[in-house]
């Protein structure tokens, strides 16, 4: 991560305003988030830092160890925003790089004052002083948890002294999963760039396939190709999976020979500024489908086209998945994997051996992004059940990503054994229908057949 916001202050100020709002309307306190700290993954040696993602959400702050703590006036709505993070450390910063220290990370960042991580504890006993409420994400940050139970202690002790401590602990994770449900027009823009990288690396990857090759050396070339244009990080963990691995939904060894006549299934994506892509691509090691493969991706091609009509305003979040499984499960029918009507096969399910996970998820800085998928204003006296998925909106992105997973059976022809497909697509929701982000990633056969001829 850079050391330096990749947006402008005010776009984080304008998000703790609109925070503040909420916060005002429930009649104010404090909101307390942690930017998280550096994990060891072996002696002497830490993982990459990634910040928080509420944290990083609400500030653009890149640094380990610090906080944010939002005081917010329940009557005018009106907030002061308070950072707590690292010193200057000259010996530090020799061998871990540059601190902002708190008094440029004010100025830099937009904070109306920063102090000392070392002084949270007593910031936070004069903060929470006569505050009706502490809002924390509760259950995600134990240290945060526990220290604010022994401020409240501490506060709680001042009461001789007319003070008052906070009589509710909120959890504010509903508020800002509703705020990062809804991407701003920065946030489209990352994950725009971040989409078209990670396509131009699932291309370079069909290019790099070649029988004898093994997964591992796929793989090189999609992190060297996120890496290349400046992505800090793999989204989460690639998948590279040739023929039966391909069946393994989180297959993560990568590490198998690929084979003639195998198809390869490559689920990556990259990490651009904390914003997530995902793509999943299926194609052939040998450069063209086998009659019997190519009928399979044609029916998840089928239905994944049929999930991409259904995304669209009004529509609920489960229509895309319904519309693909009914895609799906037709196409199995045809292909003499299922014995049954499309009526019957749903109903009982039949087809959740071969299709067994959701066709979609939220996306954004996290790759299973935070929102409610069910409707928030469900209510049975207006006819619509609490567990209804929600409405899809404009602003709302989501991945489509139908599949069909056929191990060996009995009850299964032969020619379809170890056949895994996965066609995934990342969708911003719009005023009219959807924009499928990561066109540039070569999806149908033709297309798929054409890369695979031009390899060197």
């Amino acid at each position: 991560m850079s050391n330096y916001p990749t947006q402008k202050p005010a776009l984080y100020a304008d998000r703790r305003a609109k925070l503040a709002q909420k916060v005002a309307a429930l009649g104010g306190g404090v909101v307390l988030l942690q930017s998280g700290v550096e994990v060891m993954r072996n002696r002497d040696s830490d993982y990459p830092f990634r910040s928080d993602s509420y944290f990083y959400y609400l500030t653009g702050f890149p640094e380990p160890e610090a906080c944010l703590a939002l005081a917010v006036d329940g009557v005018t709505g009106q907030s002061r925003s308070i950072l707590f993070c690292r010193d200057k450390n000259e010996e530090r910063e020799i061998w871990d790089g540059f601190r902002f220290g708190p008094k440029a990370a004010a100025k830099r960042f937009g904070f109306d004052q920063a102090s000392s991580i070392d002084e949270l504890e007593e910031g936070l006993n004069a903060l929470l002083a006569n505050q009706p409420a502490v809002f924390l994400r509760l259950g995600e940050d134990d240290s945060l948890e526990g220290a604010v139970a022994e401020v409240l202690k501490s506060v709680r002790a001042q009461a001789r002294s007319g003070v008052t401590a906070p009589s509710a602990v909120v959890d504010v994770s509903h508020l800002l999963d509703e705020m990062r449900l809804f991407k701003d027009a920065a946030e489209l823009g990352i994950m725009r760039k971040a989409a078209h990288i990670s396509a131009q690396a699932h291309r370079a990857a069909m290019q790099a396939t070649k029988p004898g090759r093994f997964e591992y050396e796929v793989e090189a070339e999609l992190l060297y190709h996120f890496r290349r244009h400046g992505s800090e990080f793999p989204a989460y963990g690639s998948i590279v999976a040739g023929g039966a691995n391909a069946c393994v939904l989180h297959y993560r060894a990568n590490n198998a020979k690929l084979k003639a006549g195998d198809l390869l299934l490559i689920d990556a994506g990259c990490e651009l500024d904390n914003y997530a892509s995902d793509i999943t691509r299926t194609f052939p090691v040998s450069g063209q489908f086998s009659k019997a493969q190519q009928s399979v991706y044609e029916v998840v091609l089928a239905a994944q086209a049929a999930a991409i009509d259904a995304t669209k305003p009004g529509a609920r979040f489960n229509d895309p998945h319904n519309a693909a499984v009914e895609v799906l499960t037709q196409g199995l029918i045809d292909l003499g994997v299922i014995n049954a009507s499309l009526q019957d096969a749903i109903a009982e399910a039949l087809y959740k051996p071969f299709y067994m996970h959701r066709t979609s998820h939220w996306l954004g800085m996290d790759v299973h992004d935070c929102g409610s998928y069910r409707d928030p204003s469900a209510k049975p006296e207006d006819g619509v059940e609490p567990h209804t998925s929600r409405k899809l909106e404009p602003g709302m992105v989501l991945t489509i990503e139908p599949g069909l997973y056929i191990r060996p059976s009995k009850d299964v022809p032969e020619a379809f054994h170890n056949i895994g497909i996965r066609i995934e697509d990342d969708a911003l929701v719009t005023s009219d229908g959807c924009e499928i982000y990561t066109v540039d990633a070569p999806k149908t056969v033709d297309e798929i057949h054409a890369v695979m001829a031009g390899r060197g």
